[in-house]
């Protein structure tokens, strides 16, 4: 079965074809600048074939035209029809309390994945024109929804529920719900895959750091609590993203800057987080390199992100009772010792024992990191959400055939 992944952002898709027979990649691309000047598509094919398409590209649905062509095409495609296609699988973001799993794609999904939209604004509408687009374009072939929050529908309602009133949770489903669940669960179970143990006796700490970031508390498989709350706000410092912060600084800043809740919501999402601190750059490569140089706030932003992920790794280890795996990944995770190190120092005393020699320069690899006397495995696990969206969407297309 081959199987079509997409991953659409406002004005980007990502997209990988799997053959499932061997879970291999067919072809991964992304479609970029959507609606804007310079849209373009880059694909590249397993055999390291790869091609650079400049167009317009007004809207989504032109842009998977645009993917399927190029799949198909005799010079650069892969397979020789979009029939071939026997399923699509999409990331979505958010699926508030009305999806605990992944989902096969109806009129009816459709219309409560629009009722999700108000949690997700900025991300929900564009996973939702892909699914629009399929429809159109491939009308007999099976989607499928694969949701961030899912995951972590396993919380307790002690993990979930804001010390608000509870009328809001009611009204309005104000709670915290959780994102990167594909991530967190692939690269817990591959961990236990790697180490040879069983994933429902395991307690796991993952920490899926990047431009976005988040950390999740896994107790025998089921996520037990996780950074990331009503929106992918809350949390760990990011990008651009302000993570943790008082509420009442934000009405504070509100009043002072006689500002309403657009300005304020493109304050916490856009220029805060490490662009905020260090005011050089979201990307941590360009931070690190400013810090070497002697920036004094990159240095500081640095700083502040290693130790929010390490308070995090703490208090989790708490809710938990001891860890027995913790897992880097996403692309500050799986490619910053530094960052894994700072995480990591000085928690010898709850066994926690980092090996810097194996930790040094460790980049993107499968690998454990830990010290052989470490009572905790520490280790790097590079995430593949869209392999998840594949296995998924493999199995809930072969449950309806």
């Amino acid at each position: 079965m081959k199987i079509l992944v997409l991953n659409c952002g406002s004005s980007s898709i990502k997209y990988q074809l799997y053959d499932m027979t061997n879970n291999t990649v067919k072809a991964a691309g992304l479609v970029d600048k959507i609606g804007l000047k310079g849209a373009s598509l880059i694909n590249k094919r397993e055999d390291y074939d790869k091609v650079k398409l400049v167009g317009e590209i007004i809207d989504h649905q032109i842009g998977i035209e645009y993917i399927l062509g190029v799949i198909t095409s005799q010079e650069h495609g892969c397979i020789k029809s979009i029939n071939e296609i026997n399923a699509v699988g999409h990331r979505v973001v958010h699926g508030a309390e009305k999806f605990k799993s992944s989902v096969f794609i109806d009129d009816e999904v459709i219309k409560q994945m629009e009722d999700c939209v108000e949690l997700a604004p900025l991300h929900n509408p564009a996973n939702l024109k892909g699914i629009y687009a399929m429809k159109q374009l491939l009308p007999n072939v099976p989607q499928v929804g694969v949701f961030d929050t899912a995951f972590h529908q396993t919380m307790p309602a002690h993990s979930y529920i804001y010390a608000l009133p509870y009328s809001l949770y009611k009204k309005y489903g104000v709670r915290r719900y959780g994102f990167h669940g594909a991530s967190h669960r692939y690269v817990s179970k591959r961990a236990c895959e790697i180490l040879g143990v069983d994933y429902n006796t395991q307690k796991i700490i993952t920490c899926h750091l990047g431009n976005g970031a988040s950390i999740a508390a896994i107790d025998c498989g089921k996520s037990v609590d996780t950074s990331m709350g009503l929106t992918p706000v809350e949390g760990l410092m990011m990008g651009t993203r302000v993570g943790d912060v008082d509420a009442g600084a934000l009405t504070f800043i509100m009043n002072k800057e006689e500002i309403g809740y657009n300005q304020l919501n493109t304050l916490v999402n856009k220029h805060s987080g490490i662009l905020g601190v260090s005011g050089v750059s979201s990307d941590m490569r360009e931070v690190e390199e400013a810090a070497k140089n002697g920036n004094e706030r990159a240095k500081l932003s640095i700083e502040m992100y290693s130790y929010r992920v390490k308070k995090y790794i703490g208090s989790y280890a708490a809710i938990l009772g001891g860890v027995n795996i913790i897992i880097f990944t996403g692309g500050i995770g799986e490619n910053a010792d530094k960052i894994r190190e700072n995480s990591i120092n000085n928690l010898n005393f709850m066994g926690i024992e980092l090996d810097e020699q194996l930790n040094n320069g460790a980049r993107g690899e499968e690998k454990i990191i830990s010290k052989t006397t470490s009572k905790t495995k520490i280790m790097i696990v590079p995430t593949n959400e869209e392999l998840v969206i594949a296995q998924d969407t493999l199995q809930i297309v072969n449950n309806i055939n």
